[in-house]
């Protein structure tokens, strides 16, 4: 039905993710639309950017209403999101140590340092997360980790995802035949923030390797350095021995 909805629009057919969203959507109704979303949630590639105003264009050809295509995308976010926090929760926070432990260039410091952040800001961390690409399904991993109280998660996950399905339902409900064009920006946000967070990344390393490199230096040039600075103290001690010794002869 939906599929007759696109022809007779005219707009293009759809296909791949937007064809596998269709369908769900056209057999589903609205709980499609969340199911598609909460998947979404759980695997990353799938883009939200191309189901969300989707779900918007459906319910503006009367497939489903407005206000249902938000309930139940809004239910399937959370969904997608319990499921990694429960993720996190099995992971535990001991197994992360551990394996941070065995990194190269990371130190349990780091972590020590991010746990404390997150204890401060993770209700702040998981909202906004909700509205950055590739953030916003990983933000439930630490929360999950960290066993972020259920009730502020819930909480701010919750209106996080309402605030960014709304955004995109509405501009799809809006565009109409082209609700494609909200992929096509979201897409360069999307490369934005990959782009920065490589950059972040690799920032991380090559200042740590310079670290590493320095650091192994200076113990190299240790014995050159400190050497000479030993031996005279250590005669300087002998020698105030040596005096101290011979004052106590004299007295006795």
């Amino acid at each position: 039905m939906i599929e007759m909805a696109y022809a007779t629009a005219g707009s293009e057919p759809a296909g791949g993710i937007a064809g596998w969203a269709t369908d769900l959507m056209d057999r589903l109704g609205a709980p499609g639309a969340g199911l598609a979303i909460a998947l979404e949630n759980l695997f990353p590639p799938l883009p939200s950017e191309v189901i969300l105003p989707l779900a918007g264009f459906t319910a503006a050809q009367g497939r489903m209403s407005l206000a249902a295509a938000l309930l139940w995308t809004t239910l399937g976010s959370i969904a997608g999101a319990l499921a990694l926090y429960g993720i996190g929760a099995l992971i535990g926070r001991d197994r992360i140590r551990a394996l941070v432990a065995r990194l190269p260039l990371v130190k349990l410091s780091d972590l020590d340092r991010t746990e404390a952040w997150f204890a401060r800001h993770g209700a702040k961390a998981v909202f906004f997360g909700r509205m950055i690409p590739i953030f916003r399904s990983l933000i439930s991993v630490p929360a999950g980790v960290e066993r972020m109280r259920m009730t502020t998660f819930l909480i701010y996950t919750g209106l996080g995802s309402l605030l960014w399905n709304t955004a995109f339902v509405l501009a799809g409900y809006g565009l109409g035949d082209n609700w494609r064009t909200v992929e096509e920006y979201v897409g360069v946000y999307s490369k934005g923030v990959l782009a920065l967070a490589v950059l972040c990344v690799a920032a991380f390393v090559a200042v740590r390797i310079v670290k590493a490199r320095r650091n192994t230096k200076e113990r190299r040039n240790a014995p050159e350095q400190w050497t000479a600075p030993h031996q005279r103290y250590a005669m300087e001690q002998r020698a105030d021995d040596g005096r101290r010794a011979g004052r106590h002869r004299l007295e006795t």
